[in-house]
């Protein structure tokens, strides 16, 4: 946290830098050690704006996951149209490939009624 708050810290204060400004003290908000302070009046105030930042900061972030809890539920429900219909292609697929299978075991088989007739014919003439 303490990193956060030095690269924030020197994301602001680098540019006037550059530019060869006088910098004046900023208060950049994150979490401050408030037991330094001296007054009882200072370290309340220190403590209410550690409570403050952690409030932001949490709000920030439940509304980031949120986003993202959302833009996953949308993917979710695309990827569950896709499956179906994806099922769907296969199950028509099976099902004309069954169809065919039927089709081509009805063509190699000699019809059952001229097998029996030429026997019938035999048995008749003697």
């Amino acid at each position: 946290m303490i990193g956060r708050i030095a690269l924030v810290a020197s994301m602001v204060v680098a540019p006037c830098w550059l530019a060869g400004g006088r910098v004046g003290a900023q208060d950049v908000p994150g979490i401050e050690i408030c037991t330094v302070e001296k007054t009882m009046e200072r370290r309340t105030s220190c403590l209410q704006s550690n409570v403050d930042f952690l409030q932001k900061t949490v709000t920030k972030l439940a509304g980031e996951h949120q986003q993202k809890l959302d833009a996953a539920k949308a993917q979710i429900e695309a990827l569950k149209a896709t499956v179906a219909s994806l099922q769907k292609t296969v199950d028509d697929l099976q099902a004309s490939q069954k169809k065919a299978a039927e089709e081509q075991k009805k063509k190699a088989e000699p019809p059952a009624v001229a097998k029996d007739a030429p026997a019938a014919a035999k048995d008749g003439t003697k």
